[in-house]
């Protein structure tokens, strides 16, 4: 049976609740809203809550897993995210008009740079319950009708979490000096090992930290999904054209796209 009656609530940053129709509630910039459901923290727990500050949009933004994390660091580094926030809203809705209402929280809203946006739930595959899946599918059916995109997230691969977890070091604005960015820039030019093209700028404990920087931020690229990073690491220029193309989602996350 489809789903019906889709409501929204949602939090604001002074914590007042706000709830109506889908349709009439989607223009609220969710990005700027607070979390609609806290984090519960408890001795023995076996998740892994915590908080990540994110360079995109200078905030702490909350995670219950490092399955999370990984994706939001991945999200943090992509060029066309502007804006995160964990725990965006409660969607409720029933079957048929009839029953009691069925309650879901996504896990993420993504505020794109043209503007666009898309909501994200992250769940290992081998963690759905029946029940999980149809409130996935209630929600994937949902988002479209306001224009949202819906993605079902997995596990990132490990290698790909190794690489963001290290590069995430060196996200924030500090990092980066101007100098040593154009540098790197021109001699990266051609493909070049990562290590070999830091010592060609200069000492490479001052110039490392910037390159990692650049390649967080994706104006320089190399190979992170099937290798860790290296000395050896093939490093090469991003043409500008292809600057906004990000980190690819593995093949084990399930997405449905708006």
């Amino acid at each position: 049976m489809e789903a019906e009656e889709f409501w929204l609530e949602y939090t604001d940053a002074r914590g007042e609740v706000h709830g109506g129709p889908l349709e009439v509630m989607w223009p609220t910039l969710f990005e700027a809203a607070g979390q609609v459901r806290a984090f519960p923290s408890y001795r023995g727990q076996r998740n892994f809550p915590g908080w990540y500050w994110a360079a995109t949009c200078s905030e702490l933004v909350g995670y219950e897993s490092r399955a999370e994390l990984g994706h939001l660091m991945r999200l943090d580094a992509e060029p066309d995210v502007v804006a995160v926030a964990s725990q965006p809203f409660r969607l409720s809705w029933r079957y048929g008009g009839r029953g009691r209402r069925i309650r879901h929280t996504p896990d993420y809203f993504v505020r794109r740079r043209d503007g666009t946006a898309v909501v994200l739930d992250v769940r290992p595959d081998e963690r759905i319950e029946p029940e999980d899946a149809a409130k996935f599918a209630a929600t994937a059916a949902a988002c479209p009708r306001v224009g949202w995109g819906y993605e079902r997230l997995g596990v990132l691969d490990p290698v790909s979490v190794a690489n963001l977890r290290w590069l995430s070091g060196y996200r924030h604005p500090r990092v980066r000096r101007e100098p040593v960015a154009d540098a790197l820039r021109a001699v990266f030019s051609e493909p070049l090992g990562l290590l070999a093209g830091a010592r060609a700028v200069g000492d490479p404990l001052a110039v490392l930290p910037v390159l990692y920087h650049l390649l967080w931020h994706h104006e320089l690229t190399t190979e992170l999904r099937t290798e860790r990073l290296s000395a050896a690491s093939l490093v090469r220029l991003v043409p500008a054209a292809v600057k906004g193309v990000g980190w690819d989602v593995d093949a084990s996350a399930a997405a449905v796209a708006g």
